[in-house]
């Protein structure tokens, strides 16, 4: 079995829990980043080799030093800090240039995503108490979730 299919039927939920949760709320809930690293301790030890699930730890531990850093700088949010922490071990044997492009990919079209369904009168009636739709900062949970779901969803396509 390939790690996509693996980790995606937890992912998935997950993904769509921070998204909907931060546009909602403006909050990743750390029940959903404890879910997710929980995933990475329960199943990443069956997807990938023992010595990358291992390096996968000292990942998320890095990414979790840069994350506070920022969120000190004000860069990003705690919640968003420690959700991308979350998701780095899964992409212990990623390309780096493939996962910035993704995030890059990720982040602008859940900006304009978001932008553009704030604008649409009826969904905006629909959910009028999300605070993402008035608040200054964008919901970046969206474009992290949709980076793990996407990188594993690419994963399952035959490859050219």
């Amino acid at each position: 079995m390939t790690p996509a299919l693996l980790f995606l039927p937890f992912i998935v939920p997950i993904g769509i829990w921070v998204s909907w949760s931060d546009m909602k709320f403006m909050k990743i809930p750390n029940k959903a980043v404890m879910a997710l690293f929980a995933v990475w301790v329960a199943v990443g030890w069956l997807a990938v080799p023992f010595d990358q699930w291992l390096w996968g730890f000292a990942l998320a531990a890095i990414v979790l030093a840069v994350g506070f850093i920022a969120n000190a700088l004000n860069l990003l949010g705690a919640g968003d800090a420690k959700f991308a922490a979350a998701m780095a071990p899964f992409f212990v044997q990623g390309d780096i240039r493939t996962l910035l492009a993704l995030f890059a990919a990720c982040l602008l079209g859940a900006f304009a995503m978001h932008r553009i369904v704030r604008a649409i009168p009826a969904f905006r009636t629909r959910t009028a108490d999300w605070a993402s739709w008035t608040h200054s900062k964008f919901p970046m949970g969206v474009a992290l979730s949709g980076m793990i779901i996407f990188y594993f969803v690419a994963a399952l396509l035959p490859q050219a």
